[in-house]
């Protein structure tokens, strides 16, 4: 593994990182203000499954893909940016709460969320070239495991720090939604608030520059 040298200049970037607010917050916090808590913490755990293989492909080279081939990583970034655009539809034009109802159907919405932040990371390229801008700076070519495995690792460890912030930012969501969704009225507006973070996060990747 990198030494000490590259391991705490590692660290310290991925804590500050970790709590920059970002499109990933919002996202979270969207999901919590729309859905409750625990859509919000599926959420956070989807986004930190299918971020393992925005790792692995960085560690094995796929995503240079998205690097060297340009019609790739616009055809990945319309499609991310089309179902974020979807998913805040989905949320602008409901009429009911869905942290509301049967214990089966909030199971399944809890599950929807995590499909859906599965699929929202899996078409975000942004996400893609991070890992493989970002890791690579910190492997260390003397070290005893190949440069791959450095990067697999590194990637896991960065992987878990970023879910505990959004995990905390998730719990902070709800927390400020309880102190405001206390009717019907409220609980809409709230839904709405969500759909219109999802359509400007939508907005911002598909306007967005390498």
């Amino acid at each position: 593994m990198p030494g000490a040298d590259y391991l705490l200049p590692f660290l310290a970037t991925v804590l500050v990182l970790s709590i920059t607010p970002g499109p990933g917050m919002l996202y979270m916090a969207a999901q919590t203000v729309g859905r409750g808590r625990k859509a919000g913490l599926f959420s956070a755990i989807g986004t930190h499954f299918a971020s393992y293989v925005h790792i692995l492909a960085a560690a094995f080279g796929l995503s240079l893909v998205l690097q060297t081939v340009p019609v790739a990583y616009v055809a990945l970034k319309v499609i991310g940016a089309g179902y974020l655009f979807w998913l805040g539809a989905k949320f602008l034009l409901s009429e009911t709460i869905e942290n509301a109802g049967p214990v089966g159907g909030r199971t399944q919405r809890h599950v929807n969320a995590l499909k859906e932040s599965c699929l929202v990371e899996l078409t975000n390229p942004k996400s893609a070239l991070f890992f493989i801008a970002f890791l690579p700076q910190f492997t260390d070519q003397g070290a005893t495991f190949p440069i791959w495995l450095q990067i697999i690792v590194l990637g896991f460890v960065a992987n878990l720090i970023f879910t505990g912030a959004e995990v905390s930012c998730v719990i902070f969501a709800d927390r400020v939604t309880a102190l405001i969704k206390k009717s019907r009225a409220c609980g809409l507006l709230m839904r709405r608030l969500a759909g219109s973070i999802m359509v400007a996060l939508g907005f911002k990747l598909l306007l967005s520059e390498r």
